[in-house]
């Protein structure tokens, strides 16, 4: 196509080289009646000439057509208030384009209650109407049964904060989970002697199917098994209240006196800083996961020594804004996008923005 050319597509063109009215191209592109198949067939042929492409925003916004998208991640607990943080990144996004005709229906499970999640997706499944989803999908089994039955329905969906392989989600917004456990085995090499001991504490009810701690479980022992594997040790708490956390660090510092940092692969790390100030365990270093308020006071004291953060809130709000383009503007997506692991200390802490 000649410059010029270029230049003069558009609905005026087309009808223009047709011969026929703008009104006419209108109804053509909108596929709406009262044009006859040969005239309608004369200006489908100019505008696959051209290359035309109509202005999809400037469509949507003429529909009445609302767009549906829908968020599942975990609702905030007694225990970590992390997902306030992926929700205002949701906030976020809908704030920029709800005046689109978007509206987003945020639904919510239990982390510690399998069932909770399996009922909020049959409430997406159920739904009259259903665009795209966001999930964060803590429980591996279930979500992939979850993400199939959104394959059948062509509903597209967007992992946030864990990645789930071999599925067909338009994207993933989170950390390369493996390289963030193994990130934080190189840093807390820096932090101990090699002959020190080493325990990765897990807490959390459902470990065994909770893929975003065991890919940095993977990561971490990983690192340490090309090197001294005989340093770690590793304890699994299924029972994630403060008292229970603090009876297995009673027995676990008992029976293992030479402890010298711990690393908690998740948020729940306040659990067992709260546990070391109170006690004064002065000598025992703490490396956990994640820039929230209860984290961030444990770190000002020099009870946790780093938090290693992964931006939920840019997550949650670049997934949501992914899902628009792509039902909006019909854009190609990155299948993975990785946040950076940041380290966070009680120095830099005031600058950081999640």
């Amino acid at each position: 196509m000649k410059k010029n050319e270029k230049e003069l597509v558009g609905v005026k063109e087309i009808a223009r080289r047709a011969n026929v009215s703008i009104a006419t191209v209108d109804r053509v592109l909108h596929n709406r009646t009262g044009v006859s198949e040969k005239t309608k067939q004369k200006i489908n042929d100019i505008i696959k000439e051209l290359d035309y492409k109509p202005n999809i925003l400037a469509r949507r916004l003429a529909s009445s057509k609302t767009m549906y998208l829908y968020t599942l991640i975990p609702e905030v607990s007694e225990e970590t208030d992390y997902w306030s943080v992926p929700l205002q990144g949701i906030i976020q996004a809908e704030n920029e384009i709800m005046l689109y005709n978007v509206k987003i229906e945020k639904l919510f499970y239990d982390m510690n209650d399998k069932d909770s999640f399996v009922k909020q997706t049959e409430v997406i499944l159920q739904a009259e109407s259903v665009d795209g989803v966001l999930l964060a999908p803590a429980f591996i089994e279930e979500a992939i049964s979850f993400t199939e039955a959104c394959q059948k329905r062509k509903i597209p969906f967007v992992f946030i904060n864990s990645n789930i392989p071999n599925r067909k989600n338009l994207s993933y917004f989170g950390p390369d989970l493996f390289y963030s456990g193994y990130t934080a085995a190189h840093l807390v090499d820096y932090l101990v002697e090699e002959s020190d001991q080493i325990l990765l504490m897990n807490i959390a009810k459902d470990i065994n199917s909770d893929y975003h701690i065991l890919k940095k479980e993977e990561g971490f022992s990983q690192y340490f098994t090309e090197r001294n594997p005989d340093r770690m040790l590793k304890q699994n708490l299924y029972e994630t209240d403060y008292p229970s956390v603090k009876k297995t660090m009673v027995t676990i510092l008992k029976d293992y006196p030479d402890i010298k940092l711990i690393f908690v692969t998740n948020s729940r790390v306040s659990l067992v800083a709260r546990y070391l100030l109170e006690k004064k365990k002065e000598n025992i270093l703490l490396v956990g996961y994640d820039f929230l308020d209860r984290n961030i006071n444990f770190l000002n004291k020099g009870v946790i020594d780093f938090l290693i953060c992964e931006k939920p809130q840019e997550q949650a709000y670049r997934g949501v804004k992914a899902l628009y383009r792509y039902l909006m503007f019909e854009e190609k997506q990155e299948k993975e996008y990785f946040m950076p692991i940041d380290i966070i200390h009680r120095e830099n802490q005031r600058f950081y923005r999640n």
